[in-house]
């Protein structure tokens, strides 16, 4: 039997109606974050939400909900009295990010090779293979790399960081694909993972956090204007 809403008449449940709006604006914001990302909205541009709105069928209520989630990490720039941007990263901005990336990552790199399990070093194995079977396909290496780096951070399993890594990294793809594809860093890259591998194969938690630091920060050094 359907159970009867006991809400007064003409006032539909508001937890009835959530879900909906809630799916809607994020939606939205994973439709605009790829693009975003897929830089066909480059850094730098302003956000057209009256052609977005037609585009996608929506009102103006979900889309600058889904602005204001992309504004929270980082992605869009609300200017006052001008609408939203897209974030253009200056090398302060890299250099910042990279910095904190570098910190938490390496933390987060010790507690894995404390706590990991053997199933999970297995898949952390796996994750660094498919990065040694990408080497010619740039775009797979990319995936590879970011899988291996957020598997990382989940089996070190403190959600505050994971979540702070997750919005930093969202920054630093703005600058997409530009420090791997200098000449050589592809390689040495490569080369710094599997001695982050060997490490947290070793359960070796002090050297594992200096090698992930250095990692990162060579990545910021590749990433910065010749």
């Amino acid at each position: 039997m359907s159970k009867v809403s006991t809400a007064p008449a003409g006032k539909p449940p508001t937890a009835a109606r959530l879900p909906a709006t809630q799916a809607l604006y994020v939606q939205v914001a994973e439709r605009l974050r790829a693009r975003i990302m897929a830089h066909t909205l480059a850094p730098g541009s302003w956000i057209d939400e009256q052609a977005l709105t037609a585009e996608y069928g929506i009102s103006r209520t979900p889309l600058r909900e889904a602005l204001k989630v992309l504004a929270a990490e980082g992605l869009v720039t609300m200017k006052l009295r001008r609408g939203a941007y897209v974030t253009e990263v200056s090398e302060r901005d890299l250099a910042e990010v990279f910095h904190l990336l570098a910190l938490l990552e390496s933390d987060a790199a010790a507690a894995a090779a404390t706590r990991a399990t053997d199933a999970q070093l297995a898949e952390l194995q796996a994750l660094h293979q498919a990065l040694e079977d990408s080497v010619a396909d740039r775009d797979a290496f990319f995936r590879a790399n970011e899988q291996f780096h957020m598997r990382l951070l989940e089996i070190a399993d403190n959600r505050w960081r994971h979540q702070l890594v997750t919005d930093l990294r969202k920054v630093m793809k703005l600058n997409r694909h530009h420090s791997l594809f200098k000449q050589g860093r592809l390689d040495a890259s490569l080369k710094e993972h599997r001695r982050i591998m060997a490490a947290l194969k070793a359960r070796d938690g002090t050297k594992v956090q200096l090698l992930m630091q250095q990692h990162l920060t060579n990545g910021r050094d590749a990433a910065m204007p010749a």
